[in-house]
């Protein structure tokens, strides 16, 4: 099992938002199969945008394939990846805001060092 560090750690890198980290729920318990995204779109109650962003970015942290353009499944790099995602799905069920708050956390951080970027400096 990893750290909680590792798995605070994964959670604010891996998920922009909480919709991604549902998307990876409901796949992991769907794994017997690929998913066309007009179905993940109807079985998550969600939108095109959502389901498509949130699948690109699971795809590039290595948890989801892209079994056809418009298909995916979850298909974890490796081991430690699978482990952590089964230790960031747990902490979600167990605790939903505490989850909830890192991930934004890591989203609004982001935003402010963008936005610190265009700060005027006096010399």
């Amino acid at each position: 099992m990893p750290a909680k560090q590792e798995v605070s750690s994964f959670i604010r890198s891996t998920f922009r938002s909480v919709w991604s980290l549902e998307l990876l729920c409901f796949l992991r318990k769907h794994q017997d199969r690929a998913w066309r995204f007009a179905e993940l779109v109807v079985a998550m109650r969600s939108s095109d945008l959502v389901v498509s962003q949130s699948a690109d970015a699971l795809v590039a942290a290595g948890l989801l394939v892209r079994e056809t353009p418009d298909a995916i499944r979850y298909c974890p790099v490796n081991e430690q990846v699978d482990r952590l995602a089964t230790a960031a799905e747990e902490l979600y069920a167990q605790r939903p805001d505490s989850v909830r708050r890192m991930i934004v956390s890591a989203g609004s951080s982001s935003v402010s060092q963008f936005a610190d970027a265009f700060k005027l400096r006096r010399d």
